[in-house]
């Protein structure tokens, strides 16, 4: 089988596993499961039948954008994200107190025997009216509930006409108010607007300015005209300035003169320039064909001198004429700064008057604006004021109706049925949540981490005969098939060879360890190995009820060196190979009798004698003798009965038996009901014993056990 086959098949087996699991526990507690679906469903069906019946009454309501008055009502209306919350603020004054209050009044609801006994019917009535606005429009229901149809409908009705009522007068009050705030405000304007364009007249008479923006014009213009010049000139000035000093810094630094930039400027600087150089260029050629004394030779180094004195004189010239400038430049850009300065003066004293100007005309100009807006917002209240719209309106009134809506029967039956058997089926799988109690192989191997040996199933009887030795009584029962597979599964687990003397025990009383005892020493002595069953519990004895043995003289005596011949303690069985230990007399100090070195030379004797001995010890939790007599075998089982103890419990006592150095064979569980209350669990563990189990009954030929033996009659104390 290739891999996605497996994985497909192994998720098959958790799934079934699971479903099988969820079945076994709605099995286990179906008691529990019927028991309360029973109360709920039964709750449901009082309720449904003996419920006051609830009549219910609508209207419906449309509530439309608030218009005041017939000039918004001209307005185009657009979208407002602030709309919603008048809607919802609407909702809620539907069912405000004050036209609660008004519909008990008018209805006489204090007398309605339904609110009899309520001291704050407006509160009671409230629980009963419901709004309900319908999605993407602008209706809403009005709903009321009353146990008489007829009352339920005029409870809404009067309430929707109530809240009409209020809204409209609300508006008229609200435009009222306005209008008589508006026509006070206006009046108070009007008186400000024209004590305002007095003392703007005032102003201007005081100052003699009876045309002051003609002379701020014209101050300004000349301001304006002289701050150009003299900007003009300081900026002549700073070129001239700077050509000057970059002029002297040149000649400082030994450079020529005629080098300098602004001497590329001048016209004539630049022709001697270009005459020097034709006549540098001719004296060349000259040299080439005569000596130095040649009379042309002479005569263009003369022309060459003029010309070089006259250039350093034209040089000069422009040099100075550059300092000239600058200083020139100077006087007028001072002469251009007091010009500017007067008139800064001038306008700074047109600027201050202007500033006080400005003041007065703002504050005239705002007093007429804010008269006309407060005239205009008068005007239209005044009509508001007389001619108001109402938004909302009726669409549909509230009629009675023949049915009642509550107790919905059909619903709260459906309910009962689907929930209770839902709450039920929950309540069974919380219970079983909680319930951490040793019930599976699973439990055992995952919490306790020992080895699983098997289940004993439960044996109907309470004779202790029958019980502890079932295997012998009834080897045909699945008990019998249960402890036979006990002793494979100690016979095949590891180092079986070494387990000669083997320790019965369990975590609290009456968990079977002695009926397990008994029986797997029974197992044992079927097979041909010579096997001693020893009652180690010297307080609560009882391996001699079940042989029927009655010998005052036992383990205890043995122990307390009251005899020395272990022969005189061992009695045989009518068990073929099988004799017993019994406690005999029980003893005051158990404890310290288990505990003696005696004790362990009693083992190691009985255990050179047999084959196999089982060791019936005391429970884990009740006294400390099963560690001590533990420690002395060669292993322990461990006894639990099904879902009786709790997981942690279990675990704690298995802790101490490791703790003490004993060696756990492993975990029998006992007292399985599969015919019964368990059988969800292990029904198919029971049917395959069972099917095994025929093998031991009679065939016809007498070979096998073909019936149930006769009582065990008491046996003589016989020794050995």
């Amino acid at each position: 089988m290739d891999a996605p086959n497996t994985i497909q098949l192994n998720q098959s087996i958790d799934d079934g596993f699971k479903l099988r699991h969820y079945w076994s526990v709605l099995l286990e507690r179906r008691w529990l499961i019927l028991s309360t679906f029973s109360i709920l469903f039964a709750l449901a069906v009082i309720y449904a039948f003996r419920a006051t019946p609830i009549y219910q009454a609508f209207a419906v309501l449309q509530i439309d954008r608030e218009n005041t008055g017939i000039l918004n009502g001209s307005q185009v209306m657009v979208y407002d994200p602030r709309e919603q919350d008048y809607l919802n603020t609407q909702f809620k004054n539907i069912v405000s107190r004050t036209l609660l209050q008004d519909v008990v009044f008018q209805l006489k609801l204090d007398k309605d025997r339904f609110f009899a006994g309520n001291s704050d019917i407006p509160a009671a009535l409230f629980s009963m009216i419901e709004v309900a606005p319908i999605r993407m429009s602008r209706l809403v229901y009005l709903r009321a509930y009353h146990p008489d149809g007829q009352k339920a409908a005029k409870i809404v009705n009067t309430l929707a006409v109530r809240f009409l009522d209020n809204n409209i007068q609300q508006k008229r009050d609200r435009s009222l108010e306005v209008f008589n705030m508006l026509r006070t405000e206006s009046e108070k304007l009007e008186t400000d607007y024209i004590n305002s364009r007095r003392s703007l007249q005032k102003y201007r008479e005081t100052n003699q300015l009876p045309s002051l923006k003609e002379d701020q014009n014209m101050a300004l213009q000349s301001f304006r005209h002289n701050q150009a010049a003299f900007d003009a000139a300081d900026t002549a000035y700073s070129n001239a300035r700077k050509t000057a000093e970059q002029a002297k810094r040149w000649v400082d630094d030994g450079k020529p003169k005629v080098d300098l930039p602004q001497m590329s400027l001048d016209k004539l600087v630049t022709e001697l320039q270009g005459s020097l150089s034709i006549q540098e260029t001719g004296l060349t050629g000259l040299l080439t064909k005569y000596k130095e004394l040649h009379p042309q030779v002479k005569e263009a180094r003369q022309r060459i001198a003029n010309v070089r004195l006259n250039l350093d004189k034209q040089v000069n010239r422009v040099y100075e004429n550059i300092f000239e400038d600058a200083d020139k430049l100077e006087k007028q850009m001072l002469s251009a700064k007091e010009q500017f300065q007067k008139r800064e003066i001038d306008m700074g004293r047109v600027n201050s008057l202007q500033v006080d100007y400005d003041a007065l005309q703002s504050k005239a100009d705002r007093a007429k604006l804010m008269y006309d807006t407060v005239l205009q917002r008068l005007k239209e209240y005044d009509f508001n004021s007389r001619d108001t719209v109402q938004n909302m309106k009726i669409i549909d009134p509230a009629i009675p109706q023949a049915r009642f809506v509550r107790p919905n029967r059909p619903l709260v039956l459906l309910v009962g049925l689907i929930g209770g058997l839902a709450a039920a089926i929950a309540l069974a799988f919380f219970v079983n949540y909680l319930d951490d109690s040793v019930k599976s192989q699973e439990d055992v191997e995952n919490f306790l981490r020992l080895p699983f040996l098997g289940y004993i199933s439960n044996i109907k009887s309470s004779s202790v005969v029958e019980r502890d030795l079932q295997a012998h009584l009834f080897p045909a029962s699945s008990a019998a098939e249960a402890f036979r597979t006990f002793r494979a599964a100690v016979s095949l687990s590891r180092n079986s060879d070494k387990l000669r003397v083997i320790a019965v025990t369990s975590t609290i009383p009456s968990e079977g360890k002695s009926l397990v005892a008994s029986n797997f020493a029974i197992v044992t002595a079927q097979t041909g190995l010579r096997t001693v069953l020893i009652d180690s519990d010297l307080r609560r004895p009882s391996v001699h009820k079940a042989f029927q043995l009655q010998s005052p003289v036992g383990l205890s005596a043995y122990l307390g060196e009251e005899i020395n011949d272990v022969s005189e303690i061992i009695h045989s069985t009518h068990v073929p190979n099988l004799d017993v230990v019994c406690c005999g007399a029980t003893p005051s100090n158990p404890s310290e009798l288990v505990g003696s070195r005696r004790m362990l030379q009693f083992l190691e004797e009985v255990a050179g004698r047999y084959d196999r001995v089982v060791v019936d010890c005391p429970p884990v939790s009740a006294v400390a003798d099963p560690l001590i007599v533990g420690a002395m075998c060669d292993g322990m089982v461990y006894v639990t009965k099904f879902n009786t103890i709790r997981r942690e419990h279990a675990r704690r006592s298995v802790q101490r038996l490791q703790d003490a150095g004993i060696h756990l064979i492993g975990v029998i569980m006992n007292d399985i009901d599969f015919e019964g209350k368990d059988s969800y669990y292990y029904s198919n563990y029971y049917y395959q014993n069972q099917y095994y189990a025929t093998h031991y009954r009679s065939d016809g030929s007498g070979s096998k056990v073909g019936r149930t033996p006769p009582a065990v009659e008491k046996q003589p104390v016989a020794k050995i």
